[in-house]
């Protein structure tokens, strides 16, 4: 199966819609046009994929810029994106091309999180007529309410994991090392036609387990401790987020009740992931469960965060959310317990928003003791 066979047969996205949305999020924020520079928010506007370019998001045009590398790739992707874009080539800088377009903005707004100081000293010679605003977040906040057919593509990446974690799941009781079986996750993405993975696949067993983000080394993973395997795959840019606690053979008792603790956690906060909740109902749920079992102390990270073009994304789970969900985000919900020297545990699922509850995409069992 190859990546564009994962991809083929999905739900078409809406591409052509997000520019009337990101300029009137833009307007909200006080700018009249945007310069789109982060890459991953230039490819949720135009459909672009490649390493270099820049949209151009004036009041009544989306101009994208790339250089000649890509002349005929953009021209593809854009084509079958649907979206309303003119597209300028070159592979010198576009000063002339972009203050032209801009020609009458008064405020152009800047992505405040992905400019750095010397690029923003440049676009203030680009723009010299205008005045430029510290944009935060505009077009991340777009992102996060996805459409139907980027819930599909992350639907379709979060089923790809979950078939590659039931294949690799029997080696655990040959005593592979963490990066073996690291390595069979990721090949078993590919294999199933996946972009690739969405992050640094994480194994880690016994006390490397008490790591929250330890990465996979050559330890070899010993009977009766607990693993925890952190994964997601990609398809059509869009990712999935996974993580299962497993040991090969009956664990320690006091790490067979960490798991408990932490799988029942995650059960509570999933529950809570209603559109019209406040998102730190989703965090309190977990943090109250494990903090019932006297670890409160050692669940040591955010509840959860979006997902989407990005692993870590828009909204945050966390206590200080206040806003409400929203149908058609797509978050995790992922408590954890991190023993330093003997364990850790961590369950994760992505899941949907909706009215009324959640749809989970990811759906391997959360059964702990490998046989």
């Amino acid at each position: 199966m190859t990546a564009s066979a994962a991809s083929a047969g999905l739900v078409p996205m809406d591409v052509g819609g997000r520019a009337g949305r990101v300029r009137a999020a833009a307007a909200d924020a006080g700018c009249d046009a945007m310069l789109v520079t982060n890459l991953v928010n230039v490819r949720y506007l135009t459909g672009f994929t490649g390493s270099a370019g820049l949209a151009w998001l004036g009041p009544d045009e989306l101009v994208l810029v790339t250089d000649r590398r890509y002349a005929e790739q953009v021209h593809s992707e854009i084509g079958c994106s649907g979206a309303d874009v003119r597209i300028e080539i070159t592979n010198d800088e576009p000063k002339g091309l972009l203050a032209a377009a801009a020609v009458g903005v008064g405020r152009i707004g800047l992505e405040a999180t992905s400019v750095s100081w010397a690029d923003q000293r440049k676009y203030g010679e680009w723009f010299a007529a205008a005045e430029l605003v510290a944009a935060v977040a505009v077009v991340e906040r777009c992102r996060q309410v996805k459409d139907a057919g980027e819930i599909d593509r992350m639907a379709a990446a979060a089923a790809i994991a979950d078939d590659a974690l039931a294949e690799v799941r029997p080696m655990l009781v040959e005593g592979p090392t963490e990066n073996d079986v690291a390595l069979a996750l990721d090949t078993a993405f590919r294999r199933r036609g996946a972009d690739g993975s969405a992050f640094a696949t994480i194994v880690a067993s016994g006390p490397n387990a008490a790591l929250p983000h330890k990465r996979p080394t050559d330890r070899p993973i010993g009977a009766g401790e607990l693993v925890i395997m952190d994964m997601g795959a990609v398809v059509g840019g869009y990712r999935s987020d996974m993580t299962r606690t497993m040991a090969v053979g009956e664990p320690d008792p006091e790490a067979r009740r960490v798991f408990e603790t932490v799988r029942d956690a995650q059960r509570l906060g999933v529950e809570q992931v209603v559109a019209g909740n406040a998102i730190s109902e989703v965090d309190k749920a977990c943090r109250e469960r494990i903090e019932a079992d006297g670890w409160g102390d050692a669940f040591v990270h955010g509840t959860g965060h979006g997902v989407g073009l990005d692993i870590h994304e828009q909204p945050w789970v966390r206590a200080t959310a206040a806003e409400p969900l929203e149908a058609g985000q797509a978050i995790t919900v992922e408590p954890g317990v991190y023993l330093p020297g003997f364990c850790g545990a961590r369950v994760e699922d992505t899941v949907v928003v909706a009215h009324g509850g959640s749809r989970q995409l990811t759906r391997s069992p959360k059964s702990l003791v490998v046989a």
